[in-house]
C-alpha cells in the first residue's frame, strides 16, 4: 500500500458522511419495522428510508444489492485511499467463491456482486475452464486448493474452513499495510470473533482438536497455538483482558449449553463497537471505515426482520436476533 493519506484529506468525505450518518436506521426504526401491521408497511417503511421496493425474499436481496452498489460507489468515488475499501469488499468474493464451488446451479440467485470482483466476471471466467487463474494470486490459489479438497473429500466445512483462512490472512496483511491503527484493531476484532465462535462451537458439539486446528485463524488477540493449548480452561480464560473478555464468558456458558444466540450476538455487538471507534474521530479514513461498517451491520438487520416478518416469525424472537446498531 502506498504512503498514509493525512487526515485532512480526509475532510470533505468525512463531512459527507457525517450527513450521510443521519440517515442511518435506528434502533427505534428497527422496532417501527418490528411492529408494523405487516410486510407491506415495513416495505413502505423501507421505502422512505431510501430502499427499492420489497415484496418478497427475491426484492429485498435485489434492494439490499442496490442499496451495496450505491454506497460502495459513493465512498469509493471521494475515497483517497480507495484500496482499505478491500476490508468490505473481500468477504463477498470468498462468499461468491464458496457459492460456485457448492451451488453453481444458484449462481444467479446467491451471487452478490460486492466483491472486488465484478460477481458475473467470476462466474463466467470460472465456467469457462473451472479455474481460477483470473483471481489475485492468494485468492485464486485458495480458490483452487478449495475447489480440490472440495473433489476429493467431499467436504464442504474443510474446502470453506481453506477460503475462510485465505480471506482472514488477506483481511490481516491489508491492515498491516494500511498503517492505519484503527483498521487494524476492527481487523482484530473480527479474527477474535471468529475464533472464539469456532472454539464454543467445537466444545459444544464436542468436536476433536483436529476441528479447531482447522478453523482457527491467527491475526487475532490471542493465537491459535495458545487457544488450541488453553482451550481446557475455557474461553474466559484466554480473552481475559481483551475486548473480548465478556463475549468470551458468555461463550463458556453457551458451551455448557447456554444460549448460543446471546453468545453469537454478543460477538457480533464486539465487532461493531470496534468499528465505533470512528465515532469519536472528527476527519480521516476511519469515518468512511466506520460508516461502511454501520451500514453492513444496518443491511443485516433489515435482512432479519423482513426474512423473518415474511416467514412469520414472531417480533419478540427476531428481537432477540438483532445486534446492535452503529446510531
Amino acid at each position: 500500500m502506498t504512503k498514509r493519506r493525512k487526515d485532512t484529506d480526509y475532510l470533505f468525505l468525512s463531512a459527507r458522511i457525517r450527513a450521510m450518518e443521519r440517515r442511518l436506521l435506528t434502533a427505534q426504526r428497527l422496532e417501527q419495522l418490528l411492529t408494523a401491521p405487516s410486510v407491506e408497511a415495513c416495505a413502505q417503511l423501507l421505502s422512505e428510508w431510501g430502499y427499492a421496493p420489497v415484496h418478497d425474499e427475491p426484492s429485498l436481496q435485489a434492494a439490499l444489492s442496490a442499496q451495496r452498489e450505491a454506497v460502495f460507489a459513493d465512498v469509493s468515488r471521494f475515497m483517497p485511499e480507495a484500496e482499505v475499501l478491500d476490508v468490505f469488499r473481500l468477504k463477498y468474493d470468498y462468499h461468491n467463491i464458496k457459492t460456485l464451488l457448492k451451488a453453481p446451479q444458484d449462481a444467479e440467485r446467491l451471487l452478490i456482486d460486492a466483491g472486488t470482483v465484478p460477481a458475473e466476471t467470476m462466474r463466467k471466467k470460472h465456467a469457462e475452464n473451472g479455474g481460477w487463474d483470473f483471481l489475485p494470486a492468494d485468492m485464486a490459489a485458495a480458490a483452487d486448493e478449495a475447489q480440490r479438497v472440495l473433489a476429493e473429500t467431499g467436504s464442504a466445512r474443510s474446502s470453506d474452513c481453506i477460503l475462510d483462512r485465505a480471506y482472514f490472512a488477506r483481511l490481516e496483511k491489508l491492515a498491516a499495510d494500511s498503517h492505519i491503527p484503527y483498521l487494524q484493531d476492527y481487523v482484530r476484532a473480527m479474527i477474535d470473533a471468529a475464533n472464539l465462535r469456532s472454539l464454543i462451537r467445537t466444545q459444544r458439539l464436542g468436536l476433536d482438536a483436529g476441528f479447531l486446528r482447522e478453523v482457527l485463524f491467527p491475526g487475532g488477540s490471542v493465537t491459535p497455538e495458545a487457544i488450541r493449548a488453553g482451550s481446557g480452561s475455557g474461553a474466559a480464560a484466554l480473552w481475559r483482558g481483551t475486548a473480548f473478555a465478556r463475549e468470551a464468558e458468555l461463550g463458556d456458558e453457551a458451551a455448557k449449553g447456554g444460549s448460543l444466540t446471546v453468545f453469537e450476538k454478543a460477538c457480533d455487538d464486539a465487532v461493531l463497537r470496534a468499528a465505533g471507534a470512528a465515532r469519536r474521530v472528527p476527519f480521516g479514513v476511519e469515518v468512511a471505515l466506520g460508516y461502511l461498517a454501520a451500514k453492513e451491520a444496518e443491511w443485516m438487520a433489515v435482512r432479519t426482520v423482513l426474512s423473518g416478518r415474511m416467514a412469520g416469525v414472531p417480533a419478540e424472537a427476531l428481537r432477540e436476533r438483532l445486534r446492535e446498531q452503529y446510531v
